[in-house]
């Protein structure tokens, strides 16, 4: 069982406006990345009424980081300047290595009911590797891996191990511990 540790930091979500005009909460961002790094941001996209997302997040790039986006519930089309393109849903992860460069574009559909939930951490990639070639990778649900900890605690392995059950991606970070994400 692991050590207990003391609460070092306690964060409140904050509203913002990002993208085209996409209403979301922060849980952390630019005040808060060098107290938790390698991490950068983690957004809470959670919303049953359409004009909060719809707009989008249109092209924009992204260089030196990896951005993760895990789909809860709804769609989101993506689209990105290698070529790569398609549809994330519920379960889904997208997984973007930015490396040397990337311009993408993400536009949120949601789901038949009006729903669009997930979240999108940020993680900042090591020195050595911020110009590595961009990448782009979509696990499909049934990808994901899914471990029962203490015979209570359900968690979805995308990246790492955890209890012997490999999660679908290797990070480039070496920094993030493989049970965290």
């Amino acid at each position: 069982m692991p050590e207990d540790r003391p609460v070092k930091l306690k964060l409140q979500r904050q509203p913002v406006t990002e993208g085209a005009g996409v209403r979301l909460h922060r849980l952390f961002g630019h005040a808060e990345a060098p107290a938790l790094d390698p991490f950068l941001l983690l957004d809470d996209f959670r919303s049953d009424v359409p004009a909060d997302y719809l707009k989008g997040f249109p092209w924009h790039p992204h260089r030196g980081i990896e951005t993760i986006t895990y789909v809860l519930k709804g769609d989101v089309e993506h689209g990105d300047s290698l070529g790569n393109q398609g549809t994330i849903s519920s379960g889904d992860v997208q997984w973007m290595t930015a490396g040397s460069g990337i311009i993408h574009q993400e536009m949120p559909k949601g789901d038949v009911n009006g729903s669009m939930h997930g979240f999108q951490l940020r993680a900042n990639l090591p020195a050595a590797r911020k110009m590595i070639p961009p990448k782009y990778r979509d696990i499909t649900a049934d990808q994901v891996p899914e471990v029962i900890l203490n015979r209570q605690v359900r968690v979805k392995n995308i990246a790492g191990n955890i209890d012997g059950v490999k999660g679908p991606v290797d990070c480039h970070s070496p920094s993030i511990p493989g049970n965290l994400l």
